[in-house]
């Protein structure tokens, strides 16, 4: 498949800025996902976190990897519908997300079955492992 660029992206995914965390999909297909995420000093949450030395917060990369995740589901959930995040397992942080930081988002759907839907996900920069989570989902009407 082409990548897809972020007006695509914005296709699939409801959230908007400032809450857009995947700019580019570069695979998708047979239940698996390769996304990223260009980290910049320009995010807004890096003024307060922290200023003298700007990680990207854990719950962002875990959010990513969930927006990341919805091009596994996409395909298989009826139009109008929505996957919203019902749980997180086995969250890990391994490595620093901090600007100037290309975050490779990696998801494989496990099941989509009446309404849930399970992915195991990573996070990875330079070929190392900044994060890895199962993230859950239910699926409704948007």
């Amino acid at each position: 498949m082409e990548p897809l660029l972020i007006q695509d992206v914005l296709k699939v995914l409801p959230h908007r800025f400032p809450f857009v965390l995947v700019d580019r999909v570069l695979m998708a297909g047979n239940g698996g996902v390769h996304a990223l995420k260009n980290v910049t000093v320009n995010e807004p949450f890096f003024p307060g976190h922290f200023p003298q030395e700007p990680v990207m917060p854990g719950v962002l990369i875990v959010e990513a990897l969930a927006q990341a995740s919805m091009f596994c589901l996409h395909d298989q959930m009826e139009p109008g519908t929505i996957g919203y995040l019902a749980g997180v397992e086995g969250a890990r942080f391994k490595r620093k997300v901090i600007p100037g930081d290309q975050l490779h988002l990696h998801a494989k759907l496990e099941f989509l079955r009446r309404g849930l839907g399970k992915t195991t996900c990573r996070a990875e920069v330079e070929g190392v492992v900044a994060a890895e989570a199962t993230i859950l989902f239910a699926v409704g009407k948007g």
